[in-house]
């Protein structure tokens, strides 16, 4: 049984989320501040996060952070703001979603279960992945650069698998999403996947700004240049 925390202030909400994934099968944890999610979160193992932006003592960006320093967890955020920059700001500290309140309720399940299908869905077929100095050690979820290991949230480790197993091929973004998500995209804000790029290249490029592992191939969307 998938694990959930919810960390989110308003009561009304806790109420209807917390029967509705219980009803989906999920087991839940809630936190109504970043004090108890904290507190939560050192003492048990979850599958996934839903994190409230704007909390009574805090921000669900600031547990973000500090997850992202040990595991790749995925993250949803559940914001009043619908401002670009917040979400671009949740996003690239490492957060897999973003939703905005208020929110249909089979909306963020469909989210809920594509994420943890992902997450769970690697039966590799291959034990690695490997070119341009990059490797992907797939039973263990974990990626290398020159030897080194990098820290990637879920999503990240998806995008560049995806990349990986389709060397030197260009993949629209419809495709990547798709892939990505589980699901035709519609409701995924156009500057996500610009975002996921943008931040998995600043992990795994020499230079970010001349990337020459994931091109860009204009006006289509991208593709992994393998060399070697």
């Amino acid at each position: 049984m998938c694990k959930i925390l919810l960390l989110e202030d308003d009561f009304s909400l806790i109420t209807g989320l917390s029967f509705a994934l219980e009803k989906a099968g999920y087991a839940l944890d809630t936190a109504q501040t970043l004090h108890e999610a904290d507190a939560l979160w050192a003492d048990g193992k979850y599958d996934l996060l839903i994190l409230d932006v704007s909390l009574p003592d805090g921000s669900g960006f600031a547990l973000c952070q500090k997850v992202r320093q040990i595991c790749s967890v995925p993250i949803i955020f559940l914001t009043a703001s619908d401002e670009e920059t917040s979400m671009i700001m949740g996003l690239d500290i490492g957060g897999d979603d973003y939703i905005t309140k208020p929110f249909k309720l089979a909306v963020l399940m469909s989210r809920i279960n594509a994420l943890l299908r992902r997450s769970k869905q690697f039966q590799p077929s291959q034990m690695q992945l490997q070119s341009n100095g990059i490797s992907m050690h797939l039973p263990e979820h974990q990626v290398y650069k020159n030897g080194m290991p990098l820290a990637l949230t879920a999503s990240e480790y998806k995008l560049l698998r995806f990349l990986m197993e389709n060397p030197n091929i260009v993949l629209s973004s419809e495709q990547i999403m798709s892939n990505l998500w589980d699901c035709d995209g519609d409701f995924i804000d156009p500057n996500t996947l610009t975002v996921y790029i943008r931040r998995l290249r600043t992990k795994i490029e020499d230079n970010p700004n001349k990337p020459s592992r994931i091109v860009t191939v204009r006006r289509i969307g991208y593709k992994w240049n393998a060399v070697n």
